[in-house]
């Protein structure tokens, strides 16, 4: 009867030995990297991506977002942690990017060994976010567009001139659910432009005026250069969300000039055209 006994209580360590093995293996917990830190040490995350979302679990540290990419934590004042046993266990410190979450375990360090105060956010570390097809990183759009700068300005025949300034659509380029609009602006007086803003919108082609005219803004997830005026010529790359509309309408972008001076400059592009467009 004892041996019986024995061999059912081996059987049942055996289990809970199998099952603790595929947690580890297949659970959250298994790309959780230890991290020690302890007072007056600040410890930063520098992250591939722009941070979206960023959590601590305990009231023992605390942190912030000093740069899109950059996120700190430190330690709180003794008092505030509380028990020695809540101030080794200081929390699990959770990092959302575009693409992807990462998850930190927080201890306390005791002694005086050197505790490194910066951590870059390798890929052993990330888990990827979503499922289906994963939108473009910042840095992945900017990657594209200058790809898409470094190509030859081409004669699209979308161009409009007007007060000296003449602006050509150099290239329509698409990639996944993207549009990379490649734009020039010349300017052929002796007038430096002051740019107040560019602006992107669907709207009725030209009509008579009486008639009311709906315009839905678009605006760019990504410009290329940020530019606040030119002397004589500008090419910059816009990268707007994929989108339609009926063959009544045009996108319609909108070159406006800072006052006193107030000269502007349109440029249409017809859905057809999106459709031509060329692969990037």
């Amino acid at each position: 009867m004892k041996r019986l006994i024995l061999i059912t209580c081996l059987s049942n360590l055996l289990g809970f030995a199998t099952i603790a093995q595929e947690i580890g293996t297949n659970g959250s917990h298994s790309n959780r990297e230890k991290l020690y830190i302890r007072e007056n040490i600040t410890l930063h995350f520098n992250s591939p991506e722009p941070i979206q979302y960023v959590d601590i679990s305990s009231k023992g540290l605390v942190g912030d977002l000093p740069l899109d990419n950059v996120f700190r934590i430190k330690m709180q004042e003794i008092s505030a942690v509380g028990n020695m046993e809540s101030k080794q266990n200081l929390g699990v410190v959770t990092i959302v990017g575009q693409k992807f979450i990462a998850q930190y375990e927080v201890q306390y360090a005791s002694g005086n060994q050197d505790l490194p105060t910066l951590l870059e956010i390798t890929p052993e570390n990330m888990s990827p976010l979503g499922v289906g097809l994963v939108p473009l990183t910042q840095n992945e759009l900017r990657e594209f567009s200058m790809d898409a700068y470094k190509r030859k300005e081409d004669e699209t025949g979308l161009y409009n001139s007007q007060y000296g300034i003449t602006g050509n659509v150099n290239h329509i380029h698409t990639l996944k659910d993207y549009i990379f609009l490649d734009i020039t602006y010349t300017n052929e007086t002796n007038l430096k432009f002051d740019i107040d803003q560019i602006r992107f919108r669907v709207e009725d082609k030209k009509i008579a005026k009486a008639t009311n005219v709906q315009a839905i803004e678009m605006a760019p997830v990504f410009t290329l250069f940020e530019k606040e005026n030119f002397k004589r010529k500008y090419r910059n790359i816009y990268v707007l969300e994929k989108f339609s509309f009926p063959n009544n309408k045009v996108l319609s972008i909108e070159l406006t000039e800072k006052q006193l001076s107030g000269r502007n400059l349109i440029l249409e592009i017809d859905y057809f055209d999106l459709l031509s467009a060329d692969t990037l």
